[in-house]
């Protein structure tokens, strides 16, 4: 269950998404998004550039607990998006302060431009070599500027940002591991058991006790051609929740995580798995052939201490030798008598 603190913004929501059961009630829209009538999805770009839409959150959350000061906040939030081709930045979900709606004029990449204190992560359709993007399809996490932190490449994953297809991402971010995790897939697939891209932050460290507005901003600037491609959300949900001080740990290791390109992709879980069954397998055959020696080897050794083995002794000279006298003896006798 969702659990938010201090007071909203202004509401500027849009009536048709208070009503939709696919979005977060009290989203309010800026820019260029807009949501049609009768429609459930929200268009944030125009198809003439330059153009921007941002739809945010009224209502802010902390990074630490209002009842209890110093305990930590997570977060889970997942969403499903659409990028035709054509001109577009593509679109990025966003952390950042009070009063960046009052600041929001699409200017820029996401409109982030001029921006200190935000966190963003960017669905990014261009390629900025200033950005440190590698190509034109891959996502990015960019903190306190437009220098990516971390990028991730999904060609190799066999996903296109801008080919129209509807996609769905969820991020979560752990605050006991400090670790913030990106996935993707097609809208018709399930949730991947592995990230695509995962960074460690303190969001406590970054925000303190100062307010956090969630949104979502898509931008096309007219650089090169004057129309835009349409970029359509159609679900967005955000959870937020208090993490007990006790259940805090060590950082988890983020080079647990990776992909092909940035060299983070952890390993599969059944190759390890079987890997540790055949292992142990093969230590229990040595200690079971070892235990059978041992067991063979001191029956050995007692019985032959119990066995008793007889002894066959030969006649003595004087016994032979007396027995010869007596047929001497009676021969005599016998003669004499005779």
């Amino acid at each position: 269950m969702a659990t938010f603190f201090t007071k909203p913004i202004s509401s500027l929501a849009h009536q048709a998404l208070d009503d939709n059961p696919n979005f977060d009630p009290h989203i309010s829209l800026f820019g260029d998004a807009r949501a049609e009538d009768g429609s459930s999805t929200v268009q944030l770009t125009r198809s003439h550039a330059p153009s921007s839409g941002l739809l945010l959150l009224d209502t802010p959350f902390k990074s630490t607990s209002a009842r209890n000061v110093g305990q930590r906040t997570s977060f889970s939030t997942e969403f499903s998006f659409s990028i035709a081709p054509g001109n577009s930045d593509g679109l990025a979900f966003v952390l950042v302060p009070n009063g960046f709606h009052t600041r929001f004029q699409g200017q820029g990449s996401f409109g982030l431009s001029g921006e200190n204190t935000f966190l963003g992560v960017e669905f990014d359709t261009k390629k900025d070599d200033k950005a440190g993007n590698f190509n034109a399809n891959h996502v990015r996490i960019d903190i306190h500027g437009l220098e990516s932190v971390k990028v991730s490449n999904l060609s190799s994953l066999n996903l296109v940002l801008n080919n129209g297809d509807v996609l769905k991402s969820w991020l979560d971010y752990d605050s006991s591991s400090k670790l913030l995790q990106v996935r993707l897939s097609k809208h018709d697939e399930n949730r991947p058991l592995n990230p695509i891209i995962a960074y460690q932050i303190d969001l406590m460290e970054m925000w303190g006790n100062e307010d956090v507005f969630a949104g979502i901003i898509s931008t096309a600037n007219a650089e090169s051609s004057q129309t835009s491609s349409n970029v359509d959300v159609y679900s967005w949900r955000l959870r937020v929740r208090a993490v007990p001080s006790w259940m805090h740990s060590l950082p988890a290791d983020p080079r647990g995580f990776m992909d092909k390109d940035s060299e983070e992709i952890r390993e599969g879980k059944g190759k390890s798995c079987a890997l540790t069954i055949l292992a142990r397998l093969i230590f229990a055959t040595g200690c079971g052939a070892l235990f059978a020696f041992m067991i063979l080897f001191m029956w050995a050794i007692f019985v032959s201490r119990q066995t008793v083995f007889p002894v066959m002794c030969e006649p003595g000279r004087e016994d032979f030798r007396y027995e010869k006298v007596d047929v001497i003896v009676e021969k005599e006798d016998q003669c004499i008598k005779v």
